[in-house]
Order: C-alpha cells, then structure tokens, then sequence
C-alpha cells in the first residue's frame, strides 16, 4: 500500500483515470500512468448490469483479477461493499487484495453513518495492506450538509482517504482539506475546477469516474456519424496490433 498511499500528496493530487475493461486498463498504463482505478458504472454498463446496485459483485473481482498482476498500481471501485455486512465486505476486500489490489473505493451510498464506519474497520483488519479510500455522497445525495460528520467517522475507523464526489466549491474544498487528517479525492468534472486549481486548494487525489468510458462511447458514436454522412472520424485511434498488445 505504501507505493500507492505516497502517490496522494496534497498540492500535487494523483490524478486517477479509470478503466472498465482489460484493453482500457492497459491502454491508459501505456500512456504512462502509475496507478489506474476502475469505474463501476463502466465496468456494470459494459456487463448489461444496472451499477450501484451490488450486481457486479463478480464481475469486478474478475476485472481485478486480470489487472492485479499488471505493472501498474490498482485501485477498485466495489460500490458499498456489494453487502451491507462488514464481514462479507471484509472478506471480499481480502480477495481483491490477494489478487493483487492496492486500494478500495467503498461509498456510503447515504445509508448509516455507524454502517460504513463499521465496514471501513473490518476491511483494515481483513486487508491491511488495501488503501481504503472511504466515499460519502452527500453532494450527489444531499445538499452537503453532513459531508463533515460523515468523514469525521470514517477516518475515525480508519480509512486512508476520503472521497466526496460532487463537491466542486473552492472555500467547501479548502475547508475540507484542512479539516482532514488523511487526504482528500474528489471527482473531476469538466465544468468544475481543473486540475491544476484542484492541486491548488490542497486536493490530493483526483478521480476520473466513469467520464472516460461515458467519452469513449461518446467518440464510437460521433464516428459512426461522421463516417455515415461521408466523412472522415476525427481523433486518434489505436491500431488493431496496439489493442491487441496492450498499448495505445
């Protein structure tokens, strides 16, 4: 966990992209990225599974799986746990840890407070060298209001990071920062700060979600536009042996 947990420096955030597939896991290591997260709304749409919703159970340990033995730092997204008992989070934690995992991404979902704690602390004891990097979706849930209270318990029972997707207000941010004893994620947005005014307010790890693979089905569907009005599609694209190799 140490090479992974020294990549969070406040001021200068890991900026975390996020793969759904074997093939964009690779590709995103071949442009030079130390340590690659998953998305779970990629790796669920790319299974014809709804996300949020524990469906992905195995399909995520699968993915983690194929990538836990790469040259690369992983860091899974598992939604809650997949369970709302922290034994059986633990122990899939543990899993994911034996087969090469450096970090865990759990949300709360909004559920109890005491809950997600308690699921935060039975992962540390069940798999102490995962970095658990605790979310909390007050801003995509909730107005914001109870951001404080929530992260104030989860580093309390261990968690190695926070997460808060959706917070985007620079004071908001700031305040968050120095409130913390452990480093802040949040999750970049294209209308929100950019990065280099993230690493400013003290931000440590910025997350990507599921914006690459919502920007790759994105790109398929302007070429198979382009290409049916009589044009040409714009943009790089990875040739058949590049794909094949694992590069881009």
């Amino acid at each position: 966990m140490t090479a992974f947990a020294d990549l969070h420096v406040a001021g200068r955030p890991l900026l975390l992209p996020c793969a759904w597939d074997h093939a964009s896991a690779l590709a995103l290591a071949g442009r030079g990225f130390a340590a690659i997260g998953t998305t779970s709304l990629g790796v669920a749409a790319a299974n014809g599974l709804p996300d949020g919703a524990s469906a992905t159970r195995e399909e995520t340990l699968r993915l983690a799986r194929a990538l836990g033995s790469e040259p690369f730092l992983l860091s899974v997204d598992a939604e809650s746990g997949f369970s709302e008992d922290p034994d059986e989070v633990a122990e899939y934690a543990r899993r994911l840890a034996a087969v090469g995992a450096v970090g865990i991404n759990l949300e709360d979902g909004l559920g109890p407070v005491g809950r997600h704690a308690a699921k935060i602390a039975a992962v540390r004891a069940a798999a102490p060298g995962l970095f658990v990097n605790a979310r909390t979706d007050t801003y995509w849930l909730g107005d914001g209001t109870d951001t404080e209270r929530r992260v104030d318990a989860y580093q309390e029972a261990g968690a190695h990071g926070v997460f808060v997707p959706g917070l985007s207000d620079a004071p908001a941010i700031t305040a968050l920062v120095r409130r913390l004893d452990v480093p802040l994620n949040v999750l970049y947005t294209p209308a929100g700060p950019t990065l280099p005014q993230l690493a400013g307010l003290g931000v440590a790890r910025v997350s990507l979600g599921s914006l690459l693979y919502r920007r790759a089905l994105g790109a398929a569907l302007e070429a198979v536009a382009e290409i049916g009005s009589g044009g040409t599609p714009r943009g790089a694209v990875p040739t058949y042996d590049e794909v094949r190799r694992g590069g881009s």
